[in-house]
């Protein structure tokens, strides 16, 4: 009787305790999922919300920054070509792969070809606190009385102190054209020459006349643009020699220049 009591109550009645763990591990990786999607739905809509409740400006702001343009890539130069761009002032142009930086011009960019320092082009940008321009058809009008503005700059530019040096100029071309960035620029030649005489001590005007000689003959390639308010120009001086022998190759880099807002 004591041995049947003892079977009895030692035999167990329930499942075993592993079995259980193993049910519940099942429950909780079917139940995961949608506990995680219900946690992920409230924090969208938050997140809708939140936008919605953005002020104005600040909405304006957000719209903005997601209908702006990438960023700018690298330009690739044609062969025989180097590309340089002004981040600061916004500009950018081709210019001879050869040539060489001056830094102590006082323009805002200066190159110049190290065979031939007559050959140089520079940039120079108007001040932003003393210049209103709204597009460059506020400098000078049309392209016609732009040049005429350029080259009376040019002949006082040229002026010189010594005896018997005379400098003429004269517009070659002035014309308007709308790059593919939309802007307006004026295209711009000049054609500048300089006469000295060899008889500086002449007394008579006959004496200095018989001696004068062309010092030399140059072109002007200018290039105008305005932005942010500010008129730019771009100017490549070359022999009118050089200029005759392969135009296409300087008007690539004249019509190369580009500015824009920054």
């Amino acid at each position: 009787m004591q041995s049947s009591a003892r079977i009895t109550f030692d035999r167990p009645t329930v499942a075993p305790p592993a079995a259980r763990p193993r049910r519940e591990a099942s429950v909780t990786c079917q139940q995961r999922p949608q506990q995680q999607q219900q946690q992920q739905q409230p924090q969208l809509a938050v997140t809708r919300r939140s936008l919605l409740a953005l002020p104005a400006g600040l909405a304006a702001a957000a719209a903005l920054a997601r209908a702006a343009p990438p960023a700018h890539a690298f330009v690739m130069p044609p062969p025989g070509y180097r590309y340089h761009e002004d981040k600061l002032d916004g500009y950018n142009f081709f210019y001879p792969e050869d040539w060489q930086p001056v830094t102590t011009s006082g323009n805002d960019v200066f190159y110049r070809n190290p065979f031939d320092v007559s050959e140089n082009l520079f940039v120079n940008v108007s001040s932003p606190s003393s210049s209103k321009y709204e597009t460059v058809a506020d400098f000078g009008g049309s392209p016609e009385a732009a040049a005429k503005k350029t080259e009376a700059q040019y002949l006082e530019e040229f002026m010189s102190t010594r005896l018997g040096v005379r400098r003429t100029t004269e517009v070659v071309s002035a014309t308007a054209r709308t790059a593919p960035d939309g802007k307006l620029y004026y295209d711009l030649q000049t054609r500048a020459k300089s006469y000295a005489s060899r008889n500086q001590l002449a007394v008579t005007q006959r004496e200095i006349d018989d001696g004068v000689v062309l010092e030399w003959d140059r072109r002007y390639i200018a290039v105008l643009g305005v932005a942010d308010k500010r008129l730019y120009e771009f100017r490549l001086q070359v022999s009118n020699a050089a200029y005759e022998a392969d135009p296409e190759r300087l008007l690539t880099i004249a019509r190369s220049f580009r500015c824009k807002e920054v």
